[in-house]
């Protein structure tokens, strides 16, 4: 009798634990709706949106689509919109939402998701975020236009500084092109804040700039109206799978702009929202990044064991190329950045072309000692910024970021007048100083 009462006992809680583990897992499975807000297009969200339900048959994607400007206002609304997940390449959004406790902890297996390319961070350190996939910066080329105007494919930034150069490139302008300040930040730590800027106004003073996305970038390429377009990859190789006669480098210094995914803090579906981060990150969501219409690098290494022919690796050219990136400091000076950028280059852009011809053909000209001396003086001046990184990082809190027509109206109109003012100063001493090297080399070489 004792053993039959321990044997109903012992049914009786191995059927509760039964029924209890259902009821787990009922609630662990996701269903119903999951509202993902996003900035993507169309191509990249339907084909998401398709592979997630048909991985989860029960919950349905609905997709709120905002632009990165106005994404940072809804999800401030009460409730956060309604919104479970945000999910786009907007990595300063992200950043403040974390800073705000907007986000909740995603608890996401992370086996197999570094939390870095190399030295190049790419998720949320805190873990509020995570990288979903990223595009790498670089040059796209027009191999036809090359070969037409003698000119060797570029490999680094330096290639593009020489007279050769001219009129040869596109490059876009940070303050209105959305993934280029990240651009001006990679090459500033790089090769250093002067060495940087000066990088950039030899460079910008080749090229025409251009204040539009990605598109127009590789169309102008295209079209053989420039032979290198400073870019992003994603623009360039889905332009060649579709078939524009075009290619693209990496250089040996270069980094990466994630895109993030986040489960919101007030989520109404948080299972839903996991799941869908879960599918965003895992093996089959990663792989439709290599759409053609696509053409985004995936961040779960492995993944690129089954990658297309030719398909650049990031994880792997990380190993030759070593690079520290300081990602808070990059965010934090973007809108500084951007007005900078347009002091130095987009404002001026006739003026340095015209102190930048001046110094290259004194370069050419200097024939002594005591000229090219004079001519190093000059490229110095013509060089110069007008305030230190120490400076620069105290000043950027003043100067916000934003891509719209109020952008202007939060910075310093007095700042930037003096840094025009000297900026112009030391390019006339550089063209007088060019001028008189010209002058005596054509004297010198007269008389020989």
């Amino acid at each position: 009798m004792l053993r039959t009462s321990l044997s109903l006992r012992k049914l009786f809680a191995a059927a509760i634990f039964s029924f209890a583990s259902v009821i787990a897992v009922a609630a662990d499975k996701p269903a119903g709706k999951v509202v993902v807000m996003t900035s993507y297009p169309e191509e990249v969200v339907a084909r998401f949106e398709a592979a997630f339900e048909k991985a989860h048959p029960g919950t349905r994607v609905e997709i709120l689509w905002r632009r990165s400007g106005d994404a940072l206002s809804y999800l401030r609304k009460p409730n956060q919109g309604d919104v479970d997940v945000y999910w786009t390449p907007a990595q300063r959004n992200f950043q403040i939402l974390a800073k705000e406790g907007a986000f909740r902890r995603p608890d996401l297996d992370m086996k197999g998701l570094p939390a870095k390319v190399g030295g190049f961070p790419i998720s949320d350190p805190a873990g509020f975020y995570l990288a979903s996939e990223i595009a790498g910066y670089g040059f796209a080329i027009n191999p036809q236009r090359l070969q037409d105007k003698k000119l060797p494919q570029p490999k680094q930034w330096t290639d593009l500084t020489g007279p050769e150069w001219k009129d040869e490139i596109v490059f876009p302008v940070p303050g209105k092109v959305g993934f280029a300040p990240i651009l001006i930040d990679i090459i500033l730590q790089g090769y250093g804040w002067d060495k940087g800027w000066a990088l950039l106004q030899s460079i910008g003073s080749n090229a025409r700039l251009l204040g539009q996305g990605g598109a127009n970038i590789s169309d102008d390429v295209r079209n053989g109206q420039a032979s290198v377009g400073v870019s992003i990859d994603f623009f360039i190789k889905s332009a060649i799978a579709n078939g524009a006669p075009l290619e693209f480098i990496y250089p040996g210094i270069t980094g990466y702009s994630p895109a993030h995914v986040g489960i919101m803090k007030g989520a109404p579906n948080p299972t839903a929202a996991r799941a869908f981060a879960t599918f965003v990150l895992s093996d089959e969501g990663q792989k439709i990044l290599f759409h053609h219409d696509i053409r985004k690098l995936p961040v779960r290494p492995a993944v690129y064991a089954s990658k297309p022919a030719g398909y650049f690796d990031p994880f792997e050219a990380a190993k030759a190329m070593p690079f520290i990136f300081d990602t808070e400091r990059a965010l934090a000076r973007q809108g500084f950045n951007n007005t900078l950028f347009d002091v130095l280059i987009s404002n001026e852009h006739a003026r340095l072309r015209q102190a930048n011809d001046k110094v290259m053909r004194a370069e050419r000209a200097a024939n002594n000692a005591e000229l090219k001396a004079k001519a190093a003086q000059a490229r110095g001046l013509l060089d110069t910024i007008p305030l230190s990184e120490a400076e620069a990082t105290a000043l950027a809190p003043q100067f916000v970021f934003a891509f719209d027509e109020t952008t202007d109206a939060h910075r310093n109109d007095a700042l930037t007048a003096q840094w025009t003012a000297r900026i112009r100063q030391n390019r006339e001493r550089a063209e007088q100083l060019s001028q008189e090297v010209l002058n005596a080399s054509g004297k010198q070489a007269s008389t020989q």
